[in-house]
């Protein structure tokens, strides 16, 4: 009879919780696949009354998380405390030290720590599974890890937020404002009471961090990504959008250019016959463009109890079967360290939009500066008339260089005439890269 896998489970939160009710449901069909037993053998959280209701069976309780990493009868530590460094990190570097797997959701933590840590991973022939720390229960890095490596992988993109994208589907199904979709979003609890991690940017681009690396072979580098959020986007934007013929969504995107990785991460104006432009709510999706498989979507729930404590257990069944690979997919020493492509160079069309007195020859004074900056205009809108009032106008530009449209919206900024900051949101089309 093989011996069950002990696994030692830090945090008890909602990710905890769904992990350890997923094992109790299914242990018996979990062990029929694994050929043995898994185990919740410890635990450790910040309150005792986590761990009231859910079903633990025998398991030691550990004030001290970093217990669990040093017992030796524990096989896996499952690191679902959170945060970027403190007690997440000091407990994945002590249980890999000490020969131990790791399992964890953190993907603050591998953004910013990634490298070191397989680096451990990989000197201690241990595993350090991920799969829960980016898009929920999809099993992207599995397929990123394994389903994919016989391809060069050019592209990845995809929507890597479900709180953004709630916010954006709502706006765009409404017509409300960001202000009272964003409260909406809290009160269902798709949204945290600071929720700036989400709606900046930040969380999508931890993620997309993590799979440039796998993508591209290259080291994580989460300093490199452009980040944007969602705060300045407008119903008027998400209006203009749909009269274009797009749909607005915050994507993270990534490929490999002639001047290095490019990785960023903000709205876009998607085309509405795009497969993307029609993930709503709090799924995420993901893309990827390889050069035997072409293009392949992976979409699904990208957060929550179910959908995270899911992909958790994958990689725990995984470590049943004693598979192991590095957590990058090749070895930690042979990942690339390549410069990030600057924003700067990054060419594509862009929508733009102004708030501007009404009155002769404004539109004149804007179109002199386009011309100045090599930006050729494809479409203007302008709705209404208010003689010597505000009113809207939305362009929208053909291919130009990010550069010269920097220098732009400077330019238009100084117009007496222009009464707000310029709105950009820049288009992807989504052609081959």
């Amino acid at each position: 009879m093989v011996a069950p896998l002990r696994i030692g489970l830090a945090g008890l939160g909602t990710v905890g919780g769904g992990v350890v009710r997923l094992l109790d449901l299914h242990g018996a069909r979990l062990a029929e696949r694994c050929g043995r037993a898994i185990v919740v053998a410890g635990v450790s959280a910040r309150d005792r009354a986590k761990a009231a209701g859910l079903p633990l069976g025998g398991a030691q309780w550990h004030d001290d998380c970093i217990d669990l990493a040093r017992r030796p009868d524990i096989d896996v530590v499952v690191e679902l405390i959170g945060g970027s460094d403190g007690p997440a990190r000091a407990l994945v570097q002590t249980a890999l030290a000490n020969g131990k797997h790791v399992v964890t959701a953190n993907k603050a933590l591998l953004a910013h720590h990634g490298v070191e840590l397989a680096r451990l991973a990989d000197e201690n022939n241990v595993a350090l599974n991920f799969e829960a720390s980016v898009a929920g229960g999809i099993p992207i890095v599995k397929a990123l890890r394994e389903g994919l490596a016989g391809n060069r992988l050019s592209r990845i993109y995809g929507i890597l937020n479900g709180t953004s994208n709630f916010i954006l589907t709502a706006m765009s199904k409404t017509g409300r404002a960001f202000g009272d979709v964003l409260a909406e979003a809290q009160a269902l609890g798709y949204a945290e009471a600071d929720p700036s991690f989400d709606i900046d940017g930040v969380d999508a681009a931890h993620k997309l961090s993590l799979l440039a690396s796998l993508a591209f072979g290259t080291e994580v580098d989460f300093g490199a990504v452009h980040v944007e959020g969602i705060r300045h986007v407008a119903a008027a934007d998400i209006a203009y959008a749909r009269e274009l013929g797009y749909r607005i969504k915050l994507l993270g995107l990534a490929r490999v250019t002639p001047h290095g990785v490019e990785a960023r991460v903000h709205p876009c104006l998607v085309p509405v016959d795009a497969a993307i432009a029609h993930v709503d709510g709090v799924y995420n999706a993901v893309v990827a463009e390889g050069d035997f498989v072409d293009q392949q979507m992976f979409q699904g729930r990208g957060a929550g109890a179910g959908p995270t404590a899911s992909a958790v257990v994958a990689d725990l069944i995984d470590i049943a079967h004693g598979l192991r690979l590095s957590p990058f997919g090749v070895p930690t020493a042979a990942l690339a360290r390549l410069p990030a492509s600057p924003m700067a160079q990054r060419m594509g069309c862009y929508y733009l939009r102004l708030q501007v007195v009404d009155r002769p020859g404004v539109i004149a004074d804007i179109a002199a500066i386009l011309r100045d900056e090599s930006v050729s205009i494809e479409s203007l809108l302008q709705r209404g008339r208010a003689p010597g009032e505000g009113v809207p106008v939305a362009i929208v530009t053909h291919e130009a260089e990010e550069a010269a449209l920097s220098r732009t919206l400077q330019r238009i900024a100084h117009i007496d005439a222009v009464l707000e900051a310029p709105v950009l949101i820049r288009i992807e089309s989504f052609t081959a890269s």
